[in-house]
């Protein structure tokens, strides 16, 4: 194998082709990957050291090849300007997920009661503005272990993709 760089050794697209090689001989090397996904060696090549943005097509592409659903988030929060607010995705195991879960849907269940209470009069007071943005804090933590879970999913039971 060639000289890797620090900057190409830490990028997560190389890490997801080099994961997927334990699966598939033909993803050890860039070229046969490069023939899979259809684009050039050189190009798969500046996107693995981070000198040129995927396409999202390229990432779909390889996000499916390389069994890694957890690239389509990346690009999105990483590359995408639409994406920067996205909950970032980080491979964990199902029982962390589990309890990260199980404690958002405590905060959500607890902040239903206040959400009525804000809303009921159609006015948002200045008092109950720190309790609404408690409230969107907890949905945002809901969302990020939905995403977690999601991509999780997508990696251990969908064999094959959707």
């Amino acid at each position: 194998m060639a000289n890797i760089t620090v900057q190409t050794s830490s990028n997560i697209f190389y890490q997801a082709r080099c994961k997927a090689s334990t699966h598939n001989e033909q993803l050890s090397s860039r070229e046969g990957a490069a023939d899979i996904l259809l684009i050039e060696k050189g190009r798969l090549y500046r996107i693995e050291k981070g000198v040129t943005n995927p396409y999202p097509e390229e990432v779909h592409m390889m996000a499916d090849l390389y069994n890694a659903p957890e690239l389509r988030s990346y690009y999105c929060k990483h590359y995408c300007p639409l994406g920067e607010n996205v909950p970032e995705v980080n491979i964990i195991k199902l029982d962390r997920i589990t309890i990260k879960a199980l404690s958002a849907f405590k905060k959500v269940e607890e902040t239903g009661t206040t959400l009525l209470d804000i809303t009921e009069d159609g006015i948002i007071t200045e008092d109950e503005k720190p309790d609404m943005e408690k409230i969107l804090k907890n949905l945002e933590e809901l969302e990020a272990v939905t995403q977690n879970l999601r991509v999780w999913v997508k990696k251990n039971l969908m064999v094959g993709g959707e």
